[in-house]
């Protein structure tokens, strides 16, 4: 008999993200270090691959040694009380503004319902979080087949492990923990020289003009170098005068000593040229910060990039410490990462 081949991946379609989520960052991504620490079942798929940060895949064909072969968590029939569950640990501390619960391609066999708690843990040993106390953040909630279910959590703590539970079996795809990193700079020693806008640290992009080409501003601020040139924030081909810039919050107020501009993997769509401008702000709504930050004082004037190169820059100006800083590129194009090595100030 010949043996049968899977057919071609069908992928899923992205999300229609909400304004609430554009301004988020994915805080269970396993970039940031997020991971599926256990579930009470997983049959049929492994829970770590509902947090895969590539959209879910359907191969049709696909089998393995307990069934069809399914891109995300997927727990067996039950057939006693009860439901199943799942712990995450957030790749780093946040707010969480809402969540994605994707059941693409998960059909007749996706669950009817999930809920979420959340906790802060200093251990990931799955017995501690099994008795740790569990805050529910997002009560019982209708799921349906094959669809991005964009939902808003009205929770304004800093969680740093969820649970998550499914009514009473089936299968997620992908789970998408929008919020704010709240990060532990505050921990950080008097001298150390550190990132100051990392995402693990609680950096966060604010607003930015445009992101035509894949990923936000947020993109910036991912831990290592980008591994390709959709990993980075990538603007249109300007038309007009002008350039593109970003408004960026940094984790803690600091002095910068050392900016880094890094156009990994970008070779024909580089910016011609970069600047920083930089304030301490107190007060305010994301969008009059970005209107103040046309008018903040030059911390890094422009500088002539390269491609695909790591920059880095120390000629800049004693503005004493800044909360948050508005990048510039001119005109236009495509930067992988931006860091700002520094010292937090003292309170």
């Amino acid at each position: 008999m010949a043996s049968h081949t899977p057919g071609a991946p069908v992928f899923a379609p992205p999300a229609d993200l909400p304004d609430w989520a554009l301004r988020s960052v994915d805080l269970a991504s396993t970039r940031l270090g997020a991971q599926a620490l256990h579930a009470s079942d997983d049959f049929f798929a492994e829970v770590a691959r509902m947090l895969n940060p590539e959209p879910a895949q359907f191969v049709p064909g696909k089998f393995d040694t307990n069934g069809k072969w399914m891109d995300g968590w997927e727990s067996r029939r039950k057939r006693v009380a009860g439901h199943d569950w799942a712990l995450v640990k957030l790749g780093v501390r946040g707010v969480i503004r809402g969540f994605d619960v994707d059941t693409s391609h998960f059909t007749g066999n996706y669950p009817p319902a999930v809920s979420i708690e959340a906790c802060v843990s200093e251990s990931d040993e799955v017995e501690t979080l099994k008795a740790a106390t569990w805050t529910e953040i997002l009560p019982a909630t209708p799921l349906g087949p094959n669809s991005h279910h964009l939902i808003e959590c009205a929770s304004q703590a800093a969680w740093t492990h969820l649970r998550v539970n499914i009514y009473p079996d089936g299968g997620i795809a992908r789970l998408r923990v929008y919020g704010r990193p709240v990060g532990g700079l505050e921990r950080a020693a008097p001298d150390a020289l550190v990132d100051l806008v990392a995402m693990e640290n609680g950096g966060r992009a604010l607003s930015w003009n445009d992101a035509s080409f894949g990923s936000s501003a947020s993109a910036l601020l991912l831990p290592g170098r980008g591994v390709n040139m959709g990993d980075g924030w990538e603007t249109r081909r300007r038309r007009e005068p002008g350039n593109d810039w970003c408004v960026i919050e940094l984790g803690a107020p600091g002095i910068v000593e050392r900016i880094e501009v890094d156009t990994a993997f970008f070779k024909g769509n580089y910016p011609d040229r970069c600047s920083v401008q930089a304030a301490f702000v107190s007060g305010g709504t994301d969008r009059s910060i970005t209107t103040q930050s046309m008018f903040w004082a030059t911390l890094l004037p422009e500088q002539k990039l390269e491609m695909d190169a790591i920059h880095s820059f120390t000629e800049l100006a004693k503005l004493g410490p800044i909360t948050h800083v508005r990048f510039n590129i001119f005109p236009d194009g495509g930067v992988s990462r931006l860091r700002l090595w520094g010292k937090v100030a003292p309170r």
